[in-house]
């Protein structure tokens, strides 16, 4: 498959993976959603080994547009040469009174993904830590870390990237009360 198709591929995967994730999280505007990636599982080659800015650009064009429509805020998790830091709009943590940390980004440190959204967000920060509201996790980068305290796997027809195995979780608050009280249907 040539160059052109299989980004337009993933693009579109990207796109259908962050659909459904949204449809079963029910998030409101200003939540945020965790992606981790790593471009070389897409490619079909061991993590970290294989770095692909066309890729990252395949999958922000799947990520980024949804968000703006959704009025939602992307963190993307660095790899674990920079802790796994993530990349957000200033806005997003200036909301969300996240503590900034000083470190560029780049395709050997960081990754592809988190090198992609340095270039494409408008105003790009990093952050050490984040409490997501839902997250994709594409190619086992384990973003559980970012999420809140209670992740709930979410199950679509979609299962890979590219290569990559995907995985999808969306959050709730913790029940509290024991055998007494009473719960939303909904959590």
């Amino acid at each position: 498959m040539d160059l052109e198709k299989s980004t337009t591929c993933l693009t579109s995967d990207t796109a259908k993976a962050l659909r459904g994730l949204l449809g079963v999280a029910g998030l409101r505007p200003h939540d945020i959603v965790v992606v981790g990636c790593s471009t070389s599982e897409v490619a079909g080659h061991r993590i970290g080994s294989a770095s692909s800015a066309d890729i990252a650009e395949a999958i922000m064009d799947g990520l980024l547009p949804i968000i703006k429509e959704d009025q939602l805020y992307l963190a993307i998790q660095c790899c674990e040469h920079l802790n796994r830091a993530l990349v957000v709009e200033r806005e997003c943590a200036a909301r969300c009174e996240l503590e900034l940390v000083t470190v560029i980004p780049h395709l050997k440190a960081g990754g592809a993904l988190s090198a992609a959204a340095m270039k494409e967000y408008s105003d790009p920060v990093v952050v050490e830590s984040i409490s997501a509201h839902a997250g994709m996790d594409i190619g086992d980068t384990f973003i559980g870390m970012h999420l809140r305290r209670v992740a709930v796997p979410v199950r679509l027809d979609i299962t890979r990237i590219g290569d990559a195995h995907l995985t999808m979780a969306r959050t709730r608050p913790k029940l509290i009360g024991g055998e007494r009280a009473l719960y939303p249907k909904t959590s």
